[in-house]
């Protein structure tokens, strides 16, 4: 039998039956949380119970954090402009990457080779510092301790669980602290990027944690848009600078082209 072109291991929806990782879909319905279901769909197991309640708490914190950042004032200006609430939110996701958000998916690279490879913190530090390279997930424009950090490690703590990735990166925080003579908090992202790398999870799927949250704050903001602002917004003139030249005059063969038209 030849192997055919698109294979899976995820899911199947055939014969009157809608399967999710050898489940069928009408028994998790009911039973699971859609926390579970996710930690599921992605790692291919159950989570336990200590595991689900932190998997919660993950997926809270990023939900939303205000009108300011990119995920959201994106959406919202699309959604001004098209009108389209998918659209906006399609929008909102794509401000998403590498500079917000993104640093999910950067720590737990770090976290997981650094521990899989026994690279002690201060060697990680020195080497960071001597290429002057940024601390994916540790520093905040307004938190010098950031508090869904402390409650994520809370939550670790009460349940019990596994904490090698987390361990790892507070003992990165005490160690950039020492070499940088200041502070540079273990941030939400960091916490998030710690806590799935002790749950197991790629770091590849990093990404998600934050999306699939961020998608549910960007649909409220996206909704409070279309029923409380106008259409088509738009900078005042008081909102930003224009900084380039004036007064340039067309070359004069140029001139003659547009009087010919």
């Amino acid at each position: 039998m030849s192997e055919k072109k698109w294979r899976t291991e995820i899911s199947d929806a055939r014969n009157n039956k809608s399967i999710l990782r050898g489940y069928e879909i009408t028994d998790l319905m009911g039973n699971l949380s859609f926390s579970q279901a996710i930690f599921l769909e992605l790692s291919g197991r159950l989570p336990s119970e200590k595991e689900a309640r932190l998997m919660d708490a993950m997926l809270v914190a990023p939900i939303d954090n205000g009108i300011a950042v990119p995920s959201i004032t994106a959406a919202r200006i699309s959604y001004s402009g098209a009108g389209n609430v998918g659209s906006a939110i399609a929008a909102g996701v794509l401000a998403i990457g590498e500079h917000h958000g993104g640093a999910i998916e950067q720590a737990a690279k770090i976290f997981q080779d650094s521990v899989q490879g026994k690279v002690p913190a201060k060697y990680l530090v020195d080497q960071f510092t001597t290429h002057k390279k940024r601390f994916p997930g540790y520093g905040h424009k307004i938190f010098t301790t950031d508090p869904r950090t402390q409650r994520l490690m809370e939550v670790v703590k009460e349940e019990g669980l596994k904490s090698e990735h987390l361990d790892y990166a507070l003992e990165l925080e005490r160690e950039i602290e020492k070499s940088q003579g200041k502070k540079l908090c273990l941030n939400v992202d960091g916490a998030i990027a710690a806590c799935i790398s002790d749950l197991g999870f790629d770091w590849r799927l990093a990404k998600g944690f934050f999306i699939i949250p961020r998608v549910v704050g960007i649909l409220a903001h996206v909704h409070e848009e279309s029923l409380k602002e106008k259409p088509f917004r738009r900078l005042e003139e008081h909102e930003y600078d224009y900084y380039g030249p004036q007064g340039k005059k067309l070359p004069g063969e140029f001139e003659k082209k547009a009087a010919k038209r």
